[in-house]
Parts: C-alpha cells; sequence; structure tokens
C-alpha cells in the first residue's frame, strides 16, 4: 500500500500563527551579525551594531555567498545601512553574548572580547567562526529583509564548542534536545 501526503497530514491554510509553529519546532544554528554602522539620514551616530540570527544559510560556494533575514528594531535597520557585516557562528560557550545580542537594551558588546577588523566591523574573538563579508543585496519582504552577502574572509576560532541551537523560543544544546 502506498500511503500519500494527504492520507498521513493534518492540512492547514498557511496562516502565521501556524507558520510560526511549523518553524519553532524547527531547530536552527544561532549567528551574531555585527557591523559598523555608518552615521544615519536621522543624525544617528556611527557605531558598533549587532542582531541574533537563526536564519543564516549557505547560498553558494563560488563566489562563497550566505543569506540571513533581518526584521524589526533599530539595531537591525542600521546593520541594514553598513556595506560589510560579520557573521560569528556561535558555540553554547557564547551563550552569554547570544543572550545580550538577543535581549532589547542589553549592552550588547559586553559580554566577550571583542577586537575591530581592519574596516571596523567588530569581531567576537571567541566565536567558532567569523564570516567578514559584503553586502549583495537587501530584498524586503513582507515585514522582514532578506540580506544576500558575499564572504570575502573566512576567521577560524580557537575551537569549534558545542552546538547551540534555537527552538521552540529557546536556546539549546544539541545534545539537550
Amino acid at each position: 500500500m502506498t500511503i500519500t501526503h494527504q492520507e498521513t497530514a493534518a492540512q492547514h491554510a498557511a496562516t502565521g500563527e501556524l507558520f510560526r509553529r511549523a518553524f519553532r519546532s524547527h531547530p536552527a544554528g544561532i549567528a551574531i551579525v555585527t557591523a559598523m554602522a555608518p552615521e544615519g539620514d536621522d543624525g544617528a551616530a556611527a557605531g558598533p551594531v549587532g542582531i541574533t540570527a537563526s536564519s543564516v544559510a549557505s547560498v553558494a560556494v563560488d563566489p562563497a555567498v550566505l543569506s540571513f533575514s533581518v526584521s524589526g528594531g533599530r539595531s537591525a535597520q542600521r546593520l541594514l545601512e553598513a556595506e560589510h557585516v560579520v557573521v560569528h557562528l556561535m558555540a553554547a560557550e557564547q551563550l552569554d553574548a547570544v543572550r545580550a545580542f538577543s535581549t532589547p537594551g542589553a549592552e550588547r558588546f559586553a559580554q566577550g572580547t571583542w577586537y575591530r577588523a581592519a574596516d571596523g566591523d567588530p569581531v567576537l574573538v571567541d566565536a567558532p567562526w567569523a564570516l567578514r563579508c559584503r553586502l549583495l543585496e537587501r530584498l524586503p519582504i513582507g515585514g522582514s529583509v532578506l540580506v544576500a552577502a558575499e564572504v570575502v574572509e573566512v576567521l577560524e576560532g580557537p575551537g569549534e564548542g558545542t552546538p547551540l541551537i534555537y527552538r521552540d523560543r529557546s536556546f539549546h544544546t544539541a545534545t539537550s534536545l
């Protein structure tokens, strides 16, 4: 007997709430994306900005391109004004930094040891991997912006660490699920 998808799965219209529920059950890696934002048109001072992202994905190898999405918040908007960013692929050992970057109003750059790359972008020393990128495209979709970025340098950190993932609105290690 052949079982079809229609016979085994409940079917629902793609509402926002069901869409969110579906992705809450889908584990995703965590990244911190940082940049040195330029002076804003609204008078905002130039300075370091950053966000957490669970939407980072490899797009191509040659040239090396990745994508991530940005939504809401002042930090996210300032990040989109930058010409380049650093995408830090995080591990459980950097959970304090991840929490700081995902908490509105927190002192984001107070956690961990940071240095400035030659272009001024903040780089987290302890991140297992940091990918310095040049922004290629910013595509508004609904309430988010899909970003495509070319990786211009790969920085290898002190070790890979314990994988850190985001699932059902909380952080986990790969072994805690």
